[in-house]
């Protein structure tokens, strides 16, 4: 019988929540297989699919708590550490916000099924002062459908389960090659699909020394804040910036100097959004715009004698 197969029915339940729990955390570890299989048991050998489930919803249930602490306590912190590390960091940050801020903590019912989104969406819950209890109830309800979903398939469908594990055993170490090869080349794409998305935001920078010398110097930049909404609850936004997402880009360019300074700051990692907005203006003939190197993060570590900017609206 598939080593898989033998774990569970030796270590029962607890290989489960170690599973279950390790990969809620953000290790590369698949939890989802391991859930069918054991559905599959459940049917076939003396595995309870009752135990099974709730040992994966409080596997799911401490990591999920433990992230909406985190992102409670340490707020955009969090989420910049967990795009870090995310093969796709540039637009990690942003794409979460926005799906989140259109479904709000419901979200937390899907999370788990949408890769990525779930070790964001749990920290970035509490960033944002969603309340615990509201958070438990989505958590929870999200964790017992992710973990349910998996076990009756593998009900529904344990004799191929069975077939796939016999086949993966015999085929021992070529399965494990097509496996590696694979997540090679996934990782690969990655790798060039964010190198393409750099040279595509490649653009000159402007540094918050530069910006604070157009301020005093009376010039009167236009700032633009380009983060996504939820972002904005979080940090606040430059003294007398423009939210770019209120304004209607075409009314709002029609109404500017094409010759003004425009300045676009965003709190992404390779300050991606603002490049991608200040290239919007570029294109449209506003030769001065340009990214905010280091967004608001490099803005807040030089601020302590903020020039007074006067609020600008669309």
């Amino acid at each position: 019988m598939p080593h898989l197969a033998e774990l569970i029915q030796l270590y029962g339940v607890l290989i489960v929540f170690a599973i279950v729990l390790v990969e809620q955390f953000g290790l590369p570890i698949p939890a989802y297989p391991v859930l069918i299989v054991a559905g599959a048991l459940s049917v076939d050998a003396d595995v309870s699919w009752h135990l099974v489930w709730l040992a994966a919803i409080g596997a799911c249930l401490i990591c999920d708590y433990f992230w909406f602490r985190a992102g409670r306590f340490y707020g955009k912190r969090i989420l910049r550490l967990l795009c870090k590390i995310s093969l796709s960091p540039d637009s990690c940050v942003n794409q979460t916000e926005d799906r989140f801020r259109k479904f709000g903590v419901k979200s937390l019912l899907v999370s788990k099924f949408i890769p990525g989104f779930n070790t964001v969406a749990t920290p970035l819950s509490g960033a944002i002062g969603t309340g615990k209890r509201e958070f438990l109830l989505y958590s929870i309800t999200g964790a017992a459908l992710w973990s349910g979903t998996g076990i009756l398939l593998g009900v529904w469908f344990h004799n191929s389960v069975d077939g796939v594990l016999d086949t993966l055993s015999t085929t021992g170490s070529t399965a494990l090659v097509v496996v590696a090869g694979l997540l090679g080349l996934f990782v690969a794409f990655k790798y060039a699909e964010r190198r393409r998305h750099r040279a595509r935001n490649a653009m000159e920078r402007i540094e918050v020394g530069e910006l604070l010398d157009l301020i005093d110097s009376g010039r009167d930049p236009l700032i633009i804040d380009a983060r996504s909404l939820s972002a904005q609850q979080m940090e606040a936004a430059i003294p007398g910036a423009l939210v770019f997402k209120a304004c209607q880009p075409e009314h709002l360019m029609a109404s500017l100097d094409r010759d003004r300074h425009i300045v676009v700051y965003c709190s992404c990692p390779n300050d991606v959004t603002a490049a991608e907005v200040a290239r919007q203006f570029v294109s449209n003939g506003f030769h001065r715009a340009r990214p905010l190197k280091g967004g608001l993060d490099a803005w807040n570590g030089r601020r302590p004698a903020d020039p007074e900017l006067d609020p600008a609206t669309c």
